[in-house]
Formats: structure tokens, C-alpha cells, sequence
């Protein structure tokens, strides 16, 4: 599955999303978080995370199900 990555230097796109957090006075760090955004503008399933690491298969499910669906 070819998808883009996203580089967030500035912090910008985690203030867009409402994942910013401040950890030990870091400002601008996202949370862990994945979005499956459709056509570059749709935000269609997004995953707030923890601690523990993403279930990968059913992002990757449920981006396949999008992409024919």
C-alpha cells in the first residue's frame, strides 16, 4: 500500500488536528495518532492512541475498505 507520510516540523498540523500536547515543556508534540484522510481532504477514521503502538491491520483494513468502498 503506497500512502504518504507527514513530517509536522513546526507543529502546525498537530495543532490542526487537536493532537498537541506539551510534554516537560516540549511544545507542539502530537499524541499518537493516525488519521485515514480520503481524496487529500476527508478525514474518514482517525485512531487516538496511547501508549501502546496502533493496530496496523485494521488501519491498513479499514483503509483498503475505504479505497474500494
Amino acid at each position: 500500500m503506497d500512502v504518504p507520510l507527514l513530517s509536522d516540523w513546526n507543529g502546525e498540523a498537530a495543532q490542526a488536528f487537536g493532537v498537541a500536547f506539551e510534554p516537560l515543556g516540549m511544545h507542539d508534540v502530537p499524541k499518537r495518532s493516525a488519521f485515514l484522510v480520503e481524496d487529500g481532504e476527508r478525514i474518514v477514521a482517525s485512531w487516538m492512541l496511547g501508549a501502546e503502538l496502533p493496530d496496523i491491520d485494521a488501519i491498513v483494513a479499514e483503509a483498503r475498505a475505504a479505497q474500494t468502498g
